[in-house]
């Protein structure tokens, strides 16, 4: 709790945060309300923090994204009280640029000015930017609770070959052949039992569980791609009643070995909402700071603490930024619909980002979702600036029927121009029940249109949480978040795939992907013994999804080794009865050519 609270303490902006949104539009330049299509090309080198930024960390490191390292001269960093910096320059691996590490750090409050001499040759040109440095605001959060998991009961599973796991069980009510490919893929949180990453199959029988430590949550699991490789992606670490994250973000590969953890640069903590893995080896993440705001003007104090949204751009090999965001700034309290504390010692989270989507244009801009002003906001990435706004207090475009969300979650770009949204509709309660939607900007006439719309039967109402994840056949496969079910729809709206968590369990998103896992663990096995001679073999591999049959081997002290048996694999734990005088037993796993492929400990049969 300290290491937080000491990093959310150096992270406060000056106090009158509204007053001063004019400096980012004189330092930026306007954005046009244009399509993706029709936007104009980004000059060559972009300065984060942005230009006009008045909340940048006083750990903050100036970066230069777009040009190549050796092509950034002359770097001054002037603090107007701190003074001229020194420091150095580090390049990025996943594309041009570098970022320039002071060598101390910002004073709180002060102005930085920025400069550089950017290009080749006998003529680069100058370039020059500005910002603000945070100030302290101090909050103290609570004590993290540890969750005590059962280890056994209807809503838990206990495995005889490995007796530490103790997962969720998962009720699959509805699972048509038509359903969709792949497995299902969920970070169990808030149930009874064990919390962590948890996969799936499309019958409900567990395939791969991670838990994390019992003071920690996990968010965001998915596949991803890293270094051209399929890798399994999501956050870890500590929730505070405030309802955001502080923790780090996990990069594992198809042997569950850890290829890489991402995170948040510039003295912040990766928040819970978003990890997206670019194929160039950049991870856009958010984060949050806590910030001094006059609140005044949206009947609040005069003074407490503000929420403010990071968006940041990892180079996941260096681990250095690439380009930040915040919102402070950029978006008026008075477009949330959240409403501010009573209190000066109070927490104000008006704008709440809960996903962040890559452009599919391919011109670098991104788009957001702040479940507390309902709106979407894309960002012109060498500005910083908001391009246009989707729903919300103002927005850009006449919203048609069906297409103004509430307290929504997981705004996406589709690759075909398309957008898709989980509507919450809460909490407090907006709509009769949560939904999915799917929409079209008409850029032409500037107008919103549903596309479709589905809802769960019976009706769920999430107050926080939830995604759609449309796939390549078509088929919405979406997780309701606070209500612990998942679902697949068809193009025209039939329920295929639909599956509950045990009560109070839930899932911040949930997805249905194709995996294949070789865990680089060896299997597991126990023996037990079940009456004269005869002997009950229990074998496993957590992960492991090109598993076939189980070959049991068998031996007495000092005798040979030999083969006992060969089942077929029947669900996560397969058990296999056998009558024999051997006392040393292993298993091994097979394919579906019947090739080995592992080999476990031996163990002895136990009474």
């Amino acid at each position: 709790m300290e290491a937080i609270a000491r990093a959310l303490g150096r992270l406060a902006p000056v106090a009158a945060v509204l007053a001063t949104a004019r400096m980012l539009a004189a330092a930026a330049v306007l954005a046009l309300l244009v399509s993706p299509a029709a936007a104009a090309a980004a000059p060559a080198v972009t300065i984060s923090p942005l230009s006009g930024t008045l909340d940048a960390s006083p750990h903050t490191q100036i970066s230069f994204l777009g040009v190549p390292a050796d092509q950034i001269h002359d770097v001054s960093v002037v603090g107007s009280r701190s003074g001229r910096h020194s420091g150095r320059l580090e390049s990025y691996q996943s594309a041009s640029g570098a970022s320039f590490l002071p060598s101390k750090g910002f004073i709180q409050g002060e102005h930085v000015s920025v400069s550089a001499l950017i290009g080749a040759g006998s003529h680069p040109s100058r370039v020059i930017s500005s910002f603000q440095v945070a100030r302290l605001f101090h909050y103290r959060f609570p004590a993290k609770k540890t969750h005590e998991a059962q280890t056994s009961g209807a809503d838990v599973q206990s495995f005889v070959s490995e007796p530490d796991l103790h997962p969720t069980t998962v009720e699959v009510s509805t699972s048509l052949p038509t359903a969709s490919a792949g497995d299902v893929f969920f970070a169990f949180n808030e149930g009874h039992a064990q919390w962590g990453p948890t996969i799936v199959s499309g019958n409900g029988e567990l395939v791969w569980f991670h838990q994390v430590p019992p003071d920690e949550h996990a968010m965001d699991f998915k596949v991803s791609e890293y270094e051209q490789q399929p890798v399994l992606v999501w956050w870890q670490g500590y929730i505070p009643p405030i309802g955001v994250g502080f923790g780090h973000d996990q990069i594992y590969n198809e042997h569950y070995q850890k290829l890489a953890q991402v995170n948040a640069g510039n003295g912040y903590f990766a928040d819970l909402h978003e990890i997206k893995l670019t194929p160039q080896g950049q991870a856009y993440i958010t984060a949050y700071s806590l910030v001094h705001a006059n609140m005044s003007g949206v009947h609040g104090p005069s003074d407490a603490g503000l929420l403010d949204a990071v968006v940041q751009e990892i180079d996941i090999k260096t681990g250095l930024v690439m380009w930040e965001w915040q919102s402070v700034g950029h978006v008026a309290l008075s477009e949330s619909y959240s409403h501010p504390p009573h209190r000066s010692s109070g927490v104000y989270d008006f704008f709440h980002v809960n996903s962040i989507s890559l452009d599919p244009s391919g011109d670098g801009n991104i788009l957001i979702s702040a479940r507390n002003t309902w709106a979407g906001y894309e960002l012109n990435h060498h500005t910083g600036q908001i391009m246009w706004r989707l729903g919300g207090k103002k927005p850009s475009f006449k919203m048609g029927p069906g297409t103004e969300t509430a307290y929504q979650h997981d705004i996406r770009w589709q690759p075909n121009g398309t957008i898709t949204a989980f509507d919450d509709g809460a909490s407090p309660q907006v709509h009769k029940q949560s939904r999915v939607i799917h929409e079209q900007i008409e850029w032409k006439t500037k107008e919103v249109k549903l596309i479709s719309s589905d809802v769960h039967s019976p009706a769920l109402v999430a107050d926080s949480q939830g995604n759609d994840q449309l796939l390549s056949d078509g088929h919405s496969f979406v997780g309701w978040g606070q209500e612990p079910f998942f679902s697949e729809y068809g193009p025209g709206g039939q329920v295929l795939f639909n599956a509950q968590l045990p009560a109070p369990g839930d899932s911040y998103r949930a997805y249905r992907f194709p995996w294949k896992g070789l865990p680089a663990e060896k299997p597991s096995v126990a023996a037990r013994q079940s009456g004269a001679g005869a002997v009950e073999i229990y074998a496993s591999w957590n992960g492991a999804t090109e598993v076939s049959a189980w070959k049991v081997l068998g031996w007495t002290e000092g005798g040979k080794i030999a083969t006992l048996a060969t089942a077929p694999k029947s669900g996560f734990e397969t058990a296999i009865p056998l009558t024999t005088a051997d006392t040393w037993f292993a298993v091994q796993p097979l394919g579906a050519h019947g090739e080995t492929l592992g080999t476990s400990h031996a163990v002895q049969a136990e009474q």
